[in-house]
């Protein structure tokens, strides 16, 4: 899997076994380390297809369903660029006549749209390309086994005294989390003496350097995230415990250089989600069962969220995590944030309260 998503970051080729007695070679677009590539199909997703408009493809598909499409006259990388990058939208409007193709191999795309998203790049690649050259093996059953949970443990932990408990004193201690293929490092960061018995107020949040780090009004991201860390220590002074859940999962899981991507989108006009739509990438795709398996290792399985998503209950509940309350967590909205919010309300079900 490792060695999977270095080579889409590199640009280099895929080797799959689509079943039919045979391999198949499946080019990255974005990253692509050969310039006079040709191809007569492309692999993407619904969401991008629908956005461009493809006669045959339905818009109630499955938005991120693999599809593969046909080029009147075949693709070289250039025009396989104007298909996959949203980017190229107004520069290259015009870019059919292209038909959708049976997919008799839809397991093994939907993991390749999936590996593409994972490294961080457009979810768009060349079918059996000419002069691709050596290309790296991939099997769905190596996703599978790097999406396992039960492959998180905990590396090492740590005192960390904190800003937000200074005044009160309260002990502070950061684990950190990893998997022996994922180059992500997930922290856990506990406040407050952890007692058996006790509930802790809980915080999942996934990282946003914009917000976290750069003070961003975007979202509401780094806000959120102060909040958090101050209810907590107050938690703490009154004889309890929380705990921040830190996850290595940016832009709600499409990476950071996506997430500028549709950051420029949402310049254009679109909200976050179809922001997403139009790079053929998921508007939701953290990973809470890893979340789970954080609390599971550090011996905690009833818990007091704090969130306004509902998912985020469902997704925890399902991996075995009792939720005896939902905490609201929520911060008033600046001008430049507020569409987000209502985006988020009203596309992505968060409760106000």
């Amino acid at each position: 899997m490792a060695q999977a998503v270095d080579a889409l970051r590199h640009g280099w080729p895929l080797e799959i076994d689509p079943g039919s007695g045979g391999t198949l070679i499946l080019q990255p677009i974005e990253t692509a380390a050969v310039s006079d590539l040709q191809s007569d199909r492309l692999l993407i997703s619904a969401a991008r297809a629908a956005t461009l408009k493809l006669p045959n493809q339905r818009e109630a598909a499955v938005p991120y369903a693999p599809v593969l499409i046909r080029g009147a006259d075949g693709f070289t990388l250039s025009d396989a660029m104007a298909v996959a990058d949203p980017a190229l939208d107004l520069a290259r409007p015009m870019k059919g006549p292209f038909r959708a193709d049976p997919l008799e191999w839809a397991e093994t795309a939907q993991a390749v749209l999936e590996l593409a998203r994972i490294a961080g790049i457009l979810p768009a690649f060349m079918v059996a390309p000419a002069n691709a050259g050596e290309a790296q093996p991939f099997a769905p059953a190596d996703l599978e086994a790097w999406s396992d949970p039960a492959q998180l443990s905990i590396a090492t932990r740590a005192r960390l005294p904190i800003a937000a408990t200074q005044e009160q004193d309260e002990p502070s201690e950061i684990v950190v989390f990893r998997k022996a293929d994922d180059m992500r490092e997930h922290c856990a960061l506990i406040i407050g003496k952890q007692m058996a018995g006790t509930t802790p107020l809980v915080r999942l949040h996934s990282e946003c350097l914009t917000g976290d780090i750069l003070g961003s009004l975007k979202c509401d991201c780094g806000p959120q995230l102060d909040a958090a860390l101050h209810a907590m220590a107050q938690e703490a002074d009154r004889g309890g415990y929380g705990v921040l859940l830190y996850m290595r999962q940016e832009g709600r899981g499409i990476g950071l250089v996506n997430k500028m991507r549709a950051y420029r989108l949402q310049d254009q006009g679109f909200d976050t989600v179809e922001a997403n739509e139009r790079l053929g990438l998921p508007d939701e795709s953290r990973d809470f069962a890893t979340a789970a398996r954080m609390l599971a290792l550090l011996g905690i399985d009833r818990i007091r969220l704090m969130t306004n998503n509902p998912r985020k209950v469902t997704a925890l509940e399902q991996e075995g995590i009792n939720i005896a309350q939902r905490v609201a967590h929520q911060l008033p909205d600046n001008p430049h944030n507020a569409r987000y919010l209502a985006t988020k309300r009203d596309r992505s079900g968060h409760l106000l309260e």
